[in-house]
């Protein structure tokens, strides 16, 4: 039923541009007939906002991934930069939770852990909803912040840096065997962002799987249950991305390029001083809005990205 649904909206997508583009070159020519130039400018204001739908479908058309239509679990953390970086990767969190939040998605902070005098060391937070992880795995690698340093009384400029991994969840229809003598469990009190709302018991849990050494851990939930239920759903999905990379090539490139999260290293650098840009480094997309890509403004950042790698694939 998931599926038809899916496959009900993209048909439902095509058919919707098809006859607004009837009604569009009908108005045009009525517009032409009667020189009505009120009903030009309608008819061309129609085209432009179809064109923009129709980029929008052809970078969703690139979403063929055998993982590109589960959610995606992203996960932010520091690097070199000391506060400044724990306080990039809050701002980036931010970044991606308004972004989320204006494409429709569903957001739920797992993990975070406070910086030690502001931000955060790292955070981990699921996006539910179509192609989250196909469009996410875009933003994989180091991001770059040039700014002027808030927490610098002599107000000099500072480099921070922070790292996003993003991975498909599990879903019902994916198996991944764990053998319970593989894990150790540990509980704590829970803390940080997020841990507002839970009771003030050990009801937080860092599992760590023995032979491969991953450690996730959840303390949003309210209860230790609850937070073991979370924290093993986001292993399996680690476990399933590690199975991937070590599968078929193709597979592998779901994981991307593994990088020192510092100089020489970002995939897109964020200039707030001497000069305002953003720019990618990937796809040499630049934008002069700084603040309307922190506030979320990052999918024309995925698009280009996405039809990069169609490109390079395709040859």
């Amino acid at each position: 039923m998931a599926e038809a649904s899916r496959l009900e909206g993209d048909v439902g997508a095509y058919e919707s541009i098809a006859a607004r583009s009837a009604d569009a070159a009908v108005m045009w020519e009525l517009a032409q007939s009667e020189s009505d130039e009120g009903a030009a400018s309608e008819a061309a204001a129609e085209v432009d906002a179809l064109e923009a739908e129709i980029e929008r479908l052809e970078v969703l058309s690139l979403l063929g991934g055998e993982y590109d239509d589960h959610p995606a679990i992203l996960e932010i953390h520091a690097g070199e930069g000391g506060t400044d970086s724990q306080d990039w990767a809050e701002m980036l969190l931010r970044m991606y939770t308004r972004w989320a939040e204006q494409n429709g998605f569903k957001t739920q902070l797992i993990e975070a852990t406070d910086g030690d005098e502001a931000g955060l060391k790292g955070a981990t937070l699921t996006v539910e909803g179509r192609h989250a992880y196909g469009l996410l795995s875009a933003e994989r690698g180091v991001h770059r912040l040039v700014r002027i340093s808030p927490f610098d009384s002599a107000k000099r400029r500072h480099t921070s840096f922070a790292s996003v991994d993003v991975t498909p969840e599990v879903q019902d229809d994916v198996e991944v065997e764990i053998d319970p003598d593989d894990l150790r469990v540990d509980t704590y009190r829970s803390s940080g962002a997020g841990g507002q709302h839970v009771n003030v018991t050990d009801s937080a849990v860092r599992i760590t799987h023995l032979p491969t050494g991953i450690v996730v851990s959840c303390q949003n939930e309210r209860s230790q249950m609850q937070n073991r239920a979370v924290a093993m759903r986001i292993l399996k999905s680690r476990l399933l991305q590690r199975a991937m990379e070590e599968r078929a090539k193709e597979l592998a490139a779901l994981s991307g390029e593994k990088m020192g999260i510092g100089f020489g290293s970002q995939i897109r650098s964020y200039v707030l001083h001497p000069y305002q840009m953003v720019k990618d480094h990937r796809t040499s997309l630049e934008v002069g809005n700084v603040q309307g890509v922190l506030d979320g403004d990052v999918q024309r950042f995925i698009e280009a990205e996405l039809r990069r790698r169609a490109q390079e694939e395709h040859g």
